[in-house]
């Protein structure tokens, strides 16, 4: 009974995903049946969902001369049963007999599902014989097909091919100590790799249960997104105005190093969660948290640097969060640049003559990083202030001739994609 109630409740989690426009995190805090499972029965329905929204578009591609009509024409639970079988036994390994058997049976179990049984028992049985078909479907595959031709477009077949392949393994755990003499606490404490300045990586789990999390030791942030607020050299006599602040991360960096720091963003929820990390860490006391929309802001009196994280298509995240190719469409990523352009050129008007400001978005797209940048530079209000290989470290092959940087993954060492500019105010 157990493992039907994991499949329905993977289910469940691509219901609430795909169908309803969630972000798997979402999911799992909306969904009931996910809400009802503990233990290992737990952490199996979240690997199932997991790996079929992974590879959903190769799924779909595997499972579609399977069918005699197009996945999309079946029911929710069917829909999402098939591709969590098809995860089992492409992508889990998971014997044949228990694919075709758990998952006929979680449908049989589930109200929702209980008139699909007959298809899934039919189509799995085909599923469980078709590996090498799967396996030669193309990794660039894995997201719609709207997405593969602007990643291509982007950055080219191999680069996109890369980035495809990196979304297809589960990701470890980045942590950021306050300092780099605490990284190297850190990382020998759990055992840690050591990146960069302050970047600790670890294996996966519960990050409430590691150790020095209740104590505020450090916080969850990817080895790339560590880098724009490293890049803004602040020092602890500073003001920082931190721009679309939330989940905070970059804000705690900032707070880390003494400096007085403004966080704003328009999310008076997310920013519930700046607060919070601030409190846990014990960082609250130089930053002000401000809920409001950076276009009609007016400070009373400019910084130093800021810092802009802009809104973005994050689509450099989708190693850790792959639901996210499947629940925006093409429209959701155009209208990002002229917002991008906006904060951009309003950052300019906050920092005083001859300060820094940091540009990042986690998306590889150039028309949400390069073309942005130039085109607020051509304003004239703005100059690069390159950033140079000394600063960067592991990340200095992703640096441009102009001094720009854009963290694509290569070899081994895998990451979010992060495009970063540094910019100066005129005088």
């Amino acid at each position: 009974m157990s493992g039907a109630r994991s499949r329905q409740a993977a289910a469940d989690l691509l219901i609430e995903t795909l169908d309803n426009r969630r972000t798997l995190d979402e999911a799992m805090a909306t969904s009931e049946i996910y809400g009802g499972l503990s233990g290992p029965d737990r952490g199996f329905a979240r690997a199932m969902a997991s790996a079929a929204l992974r590879q959903l578009g190769r799924i779909d591609k595997g499972l579609a001369p399977l069918l005699n009509r197009p996945i999309e024409t079946a029911s929710p639970p069917a829909r999402a049963l098939l591709r969590v079988g098809a995860a089992q036994s492409w992508l889990m390994e998971t014997p044949p007999h228990a694919v075709v058997s758990e998952t006929v049976d979680a449908a049989k179990q589930w109200a929702r599902g209980k008139s699909a049984a007959g298809f899934l028992n039919a189509v799995l049985r085909k599923v469980v014989s078709s590996r090498e078909r799967f396996d030669s479907i193309p990794a660039t595959s894995v997201w719609p097909d709207w997405l593969t031709v602007a990643m291509m477009t982007s950055l080219g077949v191999e680069t996109a091919t890369r980035l495809a392949k990196v979304q297809m393994t589960e990701p470890e755990l980045d942590l950021t100590a306050r300092t780099p003499d605490a990284a190297d606490a850190l990382a020998e404490a759990m055992d840690g790799e050591r990146i960069g300045q302050v970047t600790v990586r670890v294996g996966t789990g519960d990050i409430s249960a590691l150790e020095g999390f209740e104590a505020g030791d450090w916080w969850v942030q990817d080895a790339a997104a560590v880098l724009p607020a490293q890049l803004l050299g602040v020092g602890a006599s500073d003001t920082v105005f931190d721009l679309c602040a939330a989940p905070g991360g970059k804000t705690m960096q900032l707070a880390a190093t003494g400096a007085k720091v403004t966080a704003i963003d328009r999310s008076a929820a997310r920013l519930t969660r700046v607060t919070e990390n601030l409190e846990r860490t014990g960082l609250t006391e130089n930053v002000e948290v401000i809920t409001g929309k950076v276009e009609t802001w007016t400070p009373e009196t400019l910084a130093d640097h800021v810092l802009l994280d802009a809104p973005c298509s994050a689509l450099g995240t989708l190693r850790r969060h792959p639901e996210g190719a499947w629940i925006k469409q093409p429209d959701d990523i155009a209208r990002f640049p002229d917002v991008q352009k906006r904060l951009l050129s309003k950052a300019a008007e906050l920092v005083k003559p001859g300060g820094l400001i940091v540009y990042c978005v986690c998306t590889p797209l150039k028309s949400e990083g390069l073309d942005v940048v130039d085109a607020v530079l051509a304003e004239g209000k703005i100059e690069r202030e390159p950033i140079s290989a000394d600063e960067v470290g592991v990340f200095a092959d992703g640096l441009s001739g102009d001094g720009d940087l854009l963290t694509l993954p290569s070899g081994e060492f895998v990451h979010d994609s992060f495009f970063i500019s540094r910019l100066r105010r005129k005088a």
